[in-house]
């Protein structure tokens, strides 16, 4: 049987700090809440498995665009906005 994970708080900000150390990213380049915000909005509107998906999609919308914060943020917002709309019936 798998063993079922899930992270504390503090681990979740090892691990973003660990993927910004691994990537070269600065701290605030790794917007924590505004994913998971992403990831709540997909899997309620959309399907679960459609959170990591769209968490992709949008960091790569955003890094085509540009890579900068707001730009990260706009991405975000766009799929949001889709998941929330989203009727695939």
């Amino acid at each position: 049987m798998t063993e079922s994970r899930t992270l504390p708080p503090e681990a979740l900000n090892e691990w973003s700090a660990a993927l910004a150390e691994r990537f070269g990213l600065a701290e605030g380049d790794v917007p924590i809440a505004l994913i998971l915000d992403l990831a709540r909005d997909v899997a309620n509107g959309v399907a679960r498995p459609a959170a990591p998906l769209s968490a992709f999609v949008a960091g790569l919308a955003a890094g085509r665009a540009g890579g900068t914060p707001t730009d990260t943020e706009a991405a975000v917002a766009a799929v949001v906005e889709l998941a929330k709309g989203w009727n695939a019936g």
